[in-house]
């Protein structure tokens, strides 16, 4: 009787373990408030089964503009942010919405046209080329998302000397999408664009459209990550998101960053031996 009585207790407990071990491997994931360039690159779907593989932490990202994705981490409803426009990270940080911002990787802003570059911008410096669309009225069009790509084609244009609410008409397009849909949007109406070279390299539907302005210090594009405050929200998954900001400045996710390309080409630049903010 004994025996079988034992025989019950270990087989209750064996099936126990087993009724909550799909929520055990299930609570091993976090959210990741991101950039659509990270996603539309298709950086996000190269990296985040290597890190899955290493470490069994599933990534469920929400990718969004830079400004809309710090805002979702400020709602608390992320565990890590990694984006693309540094002002807006510090202020991130200042707010104590973050613990520490680390660099992880960079490329840079292309500007695209048409190829028949109806503004005669192709091979100029970017605030050139910025204030000849301007003047003449060519088509542009701004993902207008408080993206990060946003944010710095409105600070190139600020560096241009225009004024941009002043002079915006009907040639300066808003969309209030992502990246993807704003080069959508200017192979539709042989328009200008400025992209993340990311997303242009992997960016299909081209048309008539080609890089005319690249190469301007300007146009750096460095991209950071930091963990949500868990503090101020209890609710972050402070060591599962800490191993994912481990892991992409570490060796090992630095060379997977690295090892992405399309074609060829490399999408994004590890640079996370610099110390973070």
């Amino acid at each position: 009787m004994p025996n079988r009585f034992l025989s019950f207790a270990v087989a209750l407990c064996i099936g126990t373990v087993a009724a909550y071990a799909p929520a055990i491997a299930e609570d091993r994931w976090i959210i990741v408030a991101s950039t659509t360039s990270t996603q539309d690159s298709g950086l996000f779907a190269y990296l985040l089964p290597i890190f899955k593989t290493r470490t069994g932490i599933e990534v469920k990202v929400i990718a969004q503009g830079t400004g809309q994705a710090l805002d979702t981490a400020r709602r608390g409803d992320a565990d890590v942010v990694f984006v693309h426009a540094k002002s807006q990270e510090e202020k991130f940080l200042d707010e104590g919405f973050g613990v520490k911002r680390f660099d992880v990787m960079y490329n840079d802003f292309v500007l695209s046209g048409p190829k028949d570059d109806p503004a005669g911008v192709k091979g100029k410096d970017i605030e050139t080329a910025l204030k000849t669309i301007q003047a003449k009225g060519a088509s542009f069009v701004s993902r207008g998302d408080r993206s990060g790509t946003h944010a710095a084609e409105l600070a190139l244009w600020k560096q241009a000397g225009i004024d941009l609410p002043a002079a915006k008409g009907p040639w300066y397009r808003e969309i209030g999408q992502g990246m993807g849909a704003a080069l959508n949007t200017a192979s539709a109406i042989n328009g200008y664009v400025l992209s993340d070279r990311g997303t242009w390299i992997s960016f299909k539907n081209r048309g008539d459209l080609q890089i005319v302005v690249e190469g301007d210090k300007r146009l750096f594009n460095q991209y950071g990550v930091m963990l949500v405050n868990p503090e101020k929200y209890p609710s972050v998954k402070k060591e599962l998101g800490q191993a994912f900001v481990d892991w992409l400045i570490s060796p090992e996710g630095q060379a997977a960053i690295a090892g992405y390309k399309i074609d060829g080409q490399q999408l994004f630049f590890p640079d996370a031996e610099k110390k973070g903010a």
